[in-house]
């Protein structure tokens, strides 16, 4: 029998070296049923040189080649020498590489294992295993970590997915404040832990410099057993092998440091874990400065809001007062309507009392809302002279960079005996309401021009007296301009705002706003609408005497 190139093919116990055995690119064995080599090329020769023709491959070949033999003779045999039904390849090491062995039976019960060297493909598979386990877990960690506004929590869910997945102990560190460190702790399978300690970051190798935002010191420079006490969690034990401490970056501002620990017992971070450390420390940070941010901005927003909520309304001077407001957005607690109220310097002077519609909705109308209402307060002194305090805001509006007007309603408010006398003056918004005692609704004949569009307002002012239990009503466009009710497209109107009123006669100041609110909110359902603001004054029924001695219960006259 010759090859295709016409050379003799070796028989049993030779060794061939030239044709087509000799030039195959893989190293190829002949072993027959009682397990003893047959033929080895001379590439099988370089790689098992003890592989000789008639050594037994128990001595000679790795043991998961010759088990690999063994169960492919039985196999073979099982199937009365069919070779339709090969074996599966089998895998293992020769020396510090990785092989595959794939079996060719012979008719004669000789089998020649081709030896495939699978190193560099074993190293790929387990390198895309790796990134596919680490990308898996920055997805989820990025998923943990932006969950959250809040830095406590994106804190603590830093250090446990650090401590589960790529350390026995994770720290993070936050910039220093009033002199303490921020410091959160996690043992992998444990809660995490905070605290405020008194601490110099200097004391551990590196985690200055990542406080301040410095590329990380590499691990091998920071001895484990130098670490200092503070920074390991309560009750911890065993020693420290290997540290890595990397800074998280925030938006323009270090957000921190991480500190990863490993016990002695367990292997060093390599270089490729603390490249992986980093990566997922660039995305804690991103999320605990988002957290910072979100925390300051909301911590401004309150404080401004402060200013720029509606005040809350009572008695005041013997007269009751109540306010009502609702912003077109529910997502935002101010908008464009607005209302005020001014003390007089003594309980005899006169109250200011302000309610306004700046164009526009939501922050910027708010901005402006404060702008007005700051300068109101500024104001009022001139209680008495309505025209010369619009016309000085409506200069102040003029001069300022907003392009928006507003429409405004002034009451100076001041109770006599036991009425009250209110003079009114509208600057271009909706006319004052006046419910008597019978149910009869006013319009209280009072005009004006609207705020901060042309050089100079003009304005007519009205008189107007409150018996006990009659009430003055101030309002927005926002109630009557509210669209809803059976087809959802109707107008809330004038006309059915003075017919709630009403049925308002002889109530309560906080009644009666809150029995408009009710039913605009019944008109309106779930539908959209500006800003709405509304103001009562009431005269009321009974005057307050205070107690002889400021504790026991007051008595009431009618």
């Amino acid at each position: 029998m010759t090859s295709i190139e016409g050379n003799p093919v070796a028989g049993a116990g030779q060794a061939p070296t030239s044709g087509l055995w000799a030039l195959a690119p893989y190293p190829v064995i002949v072993a027959d049923a009682s397990g003893t080599v047959v033929r080895a090329n001379p590439a099988a020769a370089l790689l098992l040189r003890e592989a000789l023709p008639g050594a037994s491959m128990a001595d000679t070949v790795p043991g998961w080649l010759a088990r690999a033999h063994r169960e492919a003779l039985t196999r073979f045999a099982a199937h009365a020498g069919c070779t339709g039904d090969l074996p599966a390849p089998s895998s293992g090491p020769v020396g510090a590489r990785s092989f595959e062995a794939h079996p060719t039976p012979s008719p004669g019960g000789e089998i020649a294992w081709w030896l495939i060297d699978g190193t560099d493909r074993r190293v790929a598979e387990q390198a895309l295993a790796t990134e596919r386990q680490r990308t898996g877990f920055l997805v989820e960690a990025s998923n943990v970590l932006l969950a959250s506004l809040n830095t406590e929590r994106c804190m603590a869910a830093t250090v446990r997915l650090a401590a589960e997945y790529l350390a026995d102990v994770a720290i993070v560190v936050a910039p220093p404040t009033r002199g303490r460190l921020p410091v959160v702790h996690a043992v992998a399978g444990q809660s995490a832990v905070a605290g405020l300690i008194a601490a110099d970051p200097s004391s551990l190798p590196g985690l200055a410099e990542a406080l301040r935002g410095f590329p990380p010191l590499p691990s091998r420079w920071i001895d484990g057993a130098l670490l200092p006490d503070w920074l390991l969690p309560e009750g911890f034990t065993g020693t420290i092998g290997s540290v890595v401490v990397t800074s998280l970056p925030g938006h323009g501002v270090p957000a921190g440091a991480l500190i990863l620990l490993r016990r002695g017992d367990q292997a060093r971070f390599s270089e490729d874990e603390e490249i992986f450390a980093r990566l997922f420390a660039a995305r804690a940070g991103a999320a605990l400065s988002a957290a910072r941010l979100y925390g300051e901005q909301t911590a401004i927003t309150q404080t401004l809001m402060r200013e720029l909520l509606p005040p809350r309304m009572q008695r005041l001077n013997g007269v009751d007062f109540a306010g009502g407001y609702r912003p077109a957005e529910m997502s935002e607690r101010v908008g464009g309507d607005f209302y005020d109220i001014h003390a007089g310097p003594s309980p005899d002077d006169a109250s200011l009392v302000v309610l306004g519609d700046v164009c526009g909705k939501g922050l910027d109308a708010a901005v402006l809302t404060g702008k007005i209402r700051s300068t109101l307060q500024a104001l009022t002194p001139m209680v008495d002279d309505h025209e010369r305090i619009l016309n000085l805001l409506n200069g102040s509006l003029l001069n300022s960079h907003h392009a928006r007007f507003a429409t405004m309603v002034l009451a100076s408010v001041q109770r006599a005996e036991n009425e009250v006398r209110l003079r009114l003056t509208s600057a271009g918004h909706p006319t004052p309401l006046i419910v008597r005692l019978d149910g009869t609704v006013e319009e209280v004949p009072t005009r004006g021009t609207l705020i901060g569009a042309l050089p100079r307002i003009e304005s007519h002012s009205a008189q107007v007296v409150l018996q006990p239990g009659e009430t003055c009503l101030l309002y927005t466009d926002g109630f009557t301009e509210a669209r809803g009710g059976p087809l959802g497209n109707e107008l809330f109107g004038e006309e059915r705002l003075k017919r709630v009123l009403s049925h308002c006669a002889d109530m309560p100041a906080e009644a009666v706003v809150e029995r408009i609110q009710m039913l605009a909110s019944e008109w309106l359902h779930d539908g959209g609408h500006d800003d709405m603001a509304l103001v009562a004054i009431s005269a009321p029924r009974t005057t307050h005497l205070s107690a002889v001695d400021g504790h026991t219960r007051g008595r009431y006259t009618v």
